[in-house]
């Protein structure tokens, strides 16, 4: 599958660092908030993204992204938009527990993210599919002629990169940037 071309530049933020508290867990549709680190990171980011000077500011609804969106949106005068589909994969019932419980209980399963994308639901959450599907769904949707810049996180920017490099789903942890990085869309041609 590939992307279709847009008009205008996409610039995809992952948000910064969550509370330390979190850094070992499962926290992806979770509404977990910024750490500390999270914050004084997004002071300084926001800066940065500011000088970009985009004309739309889209975030995902959860408020680690969602607090560094608004600092930037403040700063160029700008309304923040908020898009569920720009959400973190929903992992059910794994949500809140330790990576290391996940896997002690699940063995290896939780590969299925990667090798059963169409199938396989974390904890009974989505597929790789699903969060693929609504994530291009959002791309598609984006206004044309206009420079957006998207807050949100690693899966739905692996997602989206993966998909526009063509990797298969097993290979889109390479595209997940660490938190507070961010990808402009068209270094990827």
């Amino acid at each position: 599958m590939t992307l279709p071309g847009r008009d205008g530049r996409l610039m995809l933020v992952r948000h910064p660092p969550v509370a330390a508290a979190w850094r070992a867990r499962c926290y992806g549709a979770t509404d977990v908030p910024l750490g500390r680190e999270g914050r004084s990171s997004a002071r300084g980011l926001a800066s940065e993204l500011a000088d970009w000077k985009p004309d739309v500011v889209l975030t995902s609804p959860l408020r680690r992204a969602r607090w560094l969106a608004g600092l930037v949106a403040r700063r160029i005068d700008v309304a923040v938009r908020v898009d569920a589909r720009l959400s973190e994969r929903d992992f059910g019932t794994w949500e809140g527990r330790t990576w290391d419980d996940i896997h002690a209980e699940t063995g290896d399963a939780m590969m299925g993210m990667l090798t059963a994308p169409d199938t396989f639901r974390p904890g009974g959450g989505e597929t790789t599919a699903e969060l693929c599907n609504r994530t291009l769904a959002w791309y598609r949707a984006l206004p044309a002629g206009r420079d957006v810049l998207a807050v949100c996180h690693g899966g739905p920017i692996a997602a989206l990169v993966g998909t526009a490099r063509g990797a298969e789903p097993k290979d889109w942890g390479r595209f997940i940037p660490p938190p507070g990085m961010s990808i402009e869309m068209p270094e990827l041609d």
